[in-house]
């Protein structure tokens, strides 16, 4: 009987190392993940807040300040008369500046309520990946960090459906 309980005793003392170590190296990853991500996330956020807002306001500086110049944009919108989408609409960071420049001139494609609902999947030293809601649908980004600054080098998007009633 004093076997048992030694061998139940040391059992359980082991059981409970294993789980304060798994613990422990658990806290330790998640440390470390919140304390070098927490400002590249907010400059990340940053770079796609300058996206939107450059359409948005037609502002192309904003544009230019937050997409690489290698930028590789593709996307599928939604044509209402076909009922289907149009696909893989290439565009360049030329195109995306010009764009940005008139796509709201007049202030008519957006309002105060226009979605710019943003969503950090992952950020990295060099890369990050995120979604962006936007009032012409969602894109989905791959960015990295050029110089020390965080470029929007990948966008593929896709307007919402339009559901017919």
């Amino acid at each position: 009987m004093k076997n048992l309980k030694s061998f139940c005793f040391v059992f359980l003392l082991l059981i409970g190392i294993t789980f304060t170590s798994c613990n422990l190296e658990t806290q330790k990853t998640t440390d470390k993940k919140i304390t070098w991500n927490l400002e590249d996330e907010k400059l990340v956020t940053t770079a796609i807040l300058d996206y939107v807002e450059g359409l948005y306001l037609a502002d192309s500086t904003r544009i230019e300040k937050s997409v690489d110049s290698t930028l590789r944009k593709i996307g599928y919108w939604y044509h209402p008369d076909e009922k289907a989408y149009r696909d893989n609409l290439p565009m360049t960071y030329t195109q995306l500046v010009n764009l940005s420049a008139s796509w709201n001139k007049f202030g008519n494609r957006t309002s105060e309520t226009s979605p710019k609902e943003i969503e950090i999947y992952d950020v990295n030293t060099k890369t990050a990946s995120a979604k962006l809601t936007a009032e012409w649908g969602v894109d989905y980004f791959h960015l990295s960090k050029v110089n020390d600054q965080w470029k929007i080098v990948n966008v593929i998007w896709q307007s919402m459906p339009k559901i017919d009633k």
